[in-house]
């Protein structure tokens, strides 16, 4: 018997039988799902990371869970050998259910309820970060337990979010939380720092280590127990519609700056979206048009209160088109589908002139997309569809949504 939906996939396949492999694929994926969808490509994933480990040698690198906190992410870097970064007790009970060992895991919240102390040490997970003497205090009775990160504040306005200005304490007061946990005998065993999102270029990351580093010279001055970690976060670029130098010219800096800390001081970092934007291709269908005031608006299956969310919550832009790109093109307008009139994708795009059910497609959308999307006004979350979920395997899989 023939499977129904793979007559139509192949059908679908034989009217473009001259498109690229990409194209061809994202037709034959919604034949099958429909639309709105989201691709997962799990190679995407495995390049990043490899990309980012060659760039940072002598770092260990925990995958931050919350711009795309989904199952097949983290089994595909767990085959990286690589480790995670936990931030709530979701996120502690995803990897738990995947079979993450917890010692390769940290918790970096630096704003914790006790609950959620109790949910990470229940896992297994012994690393958590304060920036305060508020949230030191919350690990005394824990203090045969825990070892701590001290996350300290580089504002950062050029990235574009200064995960400082929320975040952190001044490398001066860092001496006194230092003092204070001796005090209370709670165990620091090392430093935190996150310059921001996206960050524009690799100086504030210099000068956030060279100040960790002066801390660390501090505190072994002072006597106190020795600092043997340095996280340095995340925030290192990818390429939405502006340029960004390649990810091992964005680090040699970076590079020089930790070649300069104490060689016993094991050294991690947090990335998140430089490893899973790539990784996601949204594709979404024209459910109608209407011509107002001279230009085309074409109204998607998905828009800014769902995957494109991001552009609200996390200032992107994403690279969009539509996936039938021949013919002459006119100053057009993407809208959402939901009764709201913020509900904009883009209101000055140049497209050619489309139909219903003709597709569009949006890149780089696997950072605080999917993650942050709603179902405002009822309208379903996009499908994720997993592709290349094992090495040299191609499947595609649709796991849990939402």
């Amino acid at each position: 018997m023939v499977d129904a939906r793979s007559e139509t996939a192949s059908i679908v396949a034989g009217d473009k039988a001259d498109e690229p492999p990409e194209a061809e694929r994202i037709r034959r994926l919604v034949a099958i799902h429909g639309a709105p969808l989201l691709i997962l490509d799990c190679e995407a994933v495995r390049r990043q990371y490899r990309a980012l480990a060659a760039a940072l040698p002598g770092v260990d690198l925990h995958y931050a869970l919350k711009p795309l906190p989904h199952p097949a992410v983290v089994t595909t870097l767990m085959q990286e050998d690589a480790w995670f970064d936990l931030a709530t007790s979701g996120e502690v009970d995803l990897v738990r259910g995947l079979g993450v060992a917890p010692e390769r895991c940290i918790h970096t919240h630096p704003i914790k309820r006790d609950r959620d102390i109790r949910d990470a040490l229940d896992f297994g997970v012994t690393t958590f970060v304060v920036d305060n003497p508020d949230e030191l205090r919350k690990f005394e009775k824990y203090a045969d337990q825990v070892e701590l990160l001290l996350r300290v504040s580089f504002r950062s306005p050029d990235a574009k979010v200064d995960l400082s200005k929320k975040f952190g304490c001044t490398p001066e007061a860092a001496r006194d939380l230092l003092v204070l946990a001796h005090d209370l005998g709670i165990r620091i065993k090392g430093l935190s720092f996150h310059v921001g999102s996206q960050a524009a270029d690799p100086r504030k990351h210099v000068e956030a280590v060279n100040a960790c580093g002066a801390i660390i010279a501090w505190n072994q001055a002072a006597g106190l127990p020795p600092l043997a970690v340095l996280d340095i976060g995340g925030g290192f670029p990818v390429e939405y519609n502006e340029d960004v130098p390649p990810i091992n010219e964005f680090c040699r800096p970076i590079r020089e700056a930790l070649a300069q800390i104490p060689q016993d001081v094991r050294l991690i970092a947090e990335p998140g979206r430089f490893i899973s934007a790539p990784a996601i291709t949204a594709v979404s269908s024209v459910m109608g048009k209407a011509l107002r005031d001279g230009r085309w608006w074409y109204y998607l299956d998905d828009g800014v209160y769902g995957s494109y969310s991001g552009q609200m919550f996390d200032h992107a832009k994403y690279p969009v088109d539509c996936l039938d790109w021949a013919g002459e093109r006119f100053p057009s307008v993407l809208a959402g589908p939901t009764c709201d009139s913020i509900d904009v994708i883009d209101e000055n795009i140049m497209l050619p002139e489309l139909n219903e059910g003709d597709l569009v497609v949006g890149r780089m959308m696997g950072a605080y997309t999917w993650a942050s999307a709603t179902e405002f006004n009822f309208f379903r979350k996009a499908q994720i569809v997993v592709i290349n979920e094992y090495v040299g395997e191609a499947c595609e899989v649709v796991p849990l949504v939402g």
